[in-house]
């Protein structure tokens, strides 16, 4: 299964749910509970906006989320956040492209 992320799918995601880019809580419960507010930023700082990243399977995706995450906490001089398993299912769901 192919997943990709761009400012507009997530864009489309939160307005699938009612939900507006301020919603934290919402956000919160969307992308698997705690934290989950914090990987919707994280997605949208890793794509450049009007670009569109793709990855052939859900373990591409997580490493490159994780590669993300593991570079900006560097350049903040912090220890990175790793996704949890409800973060990492709720971004399979709402990122992976339709047959």
């Amino acid at each position: 299964m192919h997943y990709s992320v761009s400012h507009h799918k997530l864009n489309l995601v939160l307005a699938a749910h009612g939900l507006s880019s301020g919603d934290a809580g919402g956000i919160d419960k969307l992308f698997g509970g705690a934290d989950g507010y914090y990987w919707f930023g994280t997605l949208r700082d890793l794509c450049p906006k009007g670009a569109t990243i793709t990855w052939e399977n859900q373990y591409e995706m997580v490493k490159a989320i994780q590669a993300h995450e593991n570079a900006t906490a560097a350049e903040d001089e912090m220890k990175p956040q790793v996704p949890s398993a409800a973060n990492i299912a709720a971004l399979s769901k709402l990122l992976c492209d339709p047959i």
